[in-house]
């Protein structure tokens, strides 16, 4: 099958002459892609094709990258899939549970065109379709493989979905995976003990797969079946929009992460509610951290609530009255959302401790817990407020955040765009004042904020590694 073909929708969009992967952040396993010693690799590099066995110099596309706890996937445009990183659960498919810091492909995913992957915890999830078909298979089926899903391989798995549904998206959390089918609907399996497989009620053990059927719109009717287009899974909670751009949240709610104002049962949510405080604000993208949620409006506003005690609410160290801190404690949450940034905001990606955004004029920023760089360029534990990340080139195609580390996924689509990659990957400090000059004159602004990070960089004792 054609690689159009399989992307659907994405077939209106040319794909991209050229993809860079930056990856940063947390590296004890070599999740970032680098064999660097240091445990914290603080500025964005761009891995390079002779990691993923491609000759240095070719034209490589990526189409998607996605960071679980400790590892990290990525698709190439030919629809293989790489993982690498932490493996104490198999997390990375290739039947063994040891970590390996460079990228391998999923040897038993190449007959198949991966379209998107997932990482939680220790897990990993892909949506792909098989290379050769007769037209009676289906176009999105699920693989699943690591903890708690049975298996160190890619496996096959329908769950309670009808074989041959066609899968449009998979998320997976700390110990849940929830599954989106093209018609809408949504099935989960894993563990419950919070109710963050939205059945109504909690329970203890592995739980196999079901569909979810029971909607809370308003709590003074009776649940009813909502038709879901994203999700998204926390650490312990679920997100999802429905076709409408209402959001719905389950599972844990301890620290705000569901955006209720108060919960129907202790500190959890046994079934989907409809997060109320965002009546009449149409919500397109949403994601969910380890105990924080954010969501994108149509019209490029975030909103972010859950707990911020390390700033991965972008709000500061303290908020409005509508947050609270605890006597004695520095636990801080918010449990309605709150707008942090009123437009401009295309893309947001949440770790399990920190955020990251993209916004219209292309730049990248982040802020939460900054321990290992995850989050901002600045050497600090903690980014209390958006900060920007000036180490990437190209339009930014994806964003992806981990348990410590982050992960961008660019496009170079025009000639300029192609001479700024080229431009970036070659900088040092002996040519980084002519290749400047030059960005500045062609108004290559990503280029010149590399440069100028880098003479901060080197006026402030850093190392650079070209």
């Amino acid at each position: 099958m054609d690689i159009d073909e399989i992307l659907g929708d994405s077939k209106s969009v040319a794909l991209p002459t050229k993809s860079a992967i930056y990856v940063w952040g947390y590296n004890q396993h070599g999740q970032t892609g680098r064999t660097e010693e240091d445990k914290k690799l603080r500025i964005p590099r761009q891995l390079p094709p002779e990691l993923f066995g491609c000759t240095a110099g070719i034209s490589s596309r990526w189409l998607d990258v996605a960071c679980g706890r400790e590892h990290t996937a990525a698709i190439a445009s030919d629809g293989s899939l790489f993982t690498w990183g932490a493996n104490d659960f198999g997390q990375l498919g290739d039947g063994t549970e040891e970590s390996r810091k460079s990228p391998e492909k999923v040897k038993l995913l190449e007959s198949e065109i991966v379209k998107s992957v997932s990482c939680g915890a220790n897990c990993t999830a892909a949506v792909a379709a098989p290379r050769e078909n007769d037209g009676t298979i289906s176009i999105g089926r699920l693989w699943v493989w690591g903890q708690n899903q049975g298996s160190d391989y890619p496996r096959l798995f329908w769950g309670a979905f009808a074989p041959n549904t066609v899968i449009r998206q998979v998320s997976c959390g700390s110990v849940h995976v929830v599954a989106l089918s093209e018609d809408g609907l949504l099935q989960s399996w894993g563990y419950n003990e919070y109710g963050q497989l939205g059945r109504g009620f909690t329970c203890e053990g592995l739980q196999g797969a079901r569909v979810l059927n029971a909607y809370a719109k308003y709590l003074d009717e009776p649940p009813e079946l909502v038709k879901i287009t994203q999700i998204s899974c926390g650490e312990y909670h679920t997100a999802a929009i429905s076709e409408i751009g209402d959001v719905y949240t389950w599972g844990l709610g301890n620290l705000g992460q569901l955006g209720h104002c108060s919960l129907q049962s202790e500190d959890k949510e046994l079934i989907p509610r409809r997060v109320v405080s965002l009546d009449g604000i149409h919500i397109t993208t949403i994601a969910c951290g380890g105990v924080h949620t954010c969501a994108v409006t149509e019209k490029g506003a975030l909103y972010a609530w859950g707990g911020g005690q390390v700033g991965q609410l972008g709000l500061g160290p303290q908020t409005s009255s509508a947050s609270f801190v605890f006597k004695d404690s520095q636990v801080m949450l918010r449990n309605i959302p709150a707008l942090v940034i009123p437009s401009g905001v295309r893309l947001v990606a949440c770790g399990h401790s920190h955020t990251l955004i993209s916004t219209s004029d292309g730049r990248i920023h982040g802020w939460g817990y900054n321990s290992y760089g995850q989050a901002a360029n600045e050497k600090s534990t903690y980014a209390w407020y958006p900060s920007p990340v000036d180490w990437c080139v190209g339009e930014v195609r994806k964003l992806a955040a981990g348990g410590g580390h982050s992960a961008v996924l660019t496009n170079a689509c025009s000639l300029k765009e192609l001479c700024e990659f080229r431009l970036a990957e070659s900088v040092t400090l002996k040519n980084a004042a002519r290749v400047e000059d030059v960005a500045f004159r062609t108004s290559s602004d990503a280029l010149v904020r590399i440069c100028e990070r880098l003479r901060e960089l080197h006026d402030n004792g850093g190392e650079w590694d070209p």
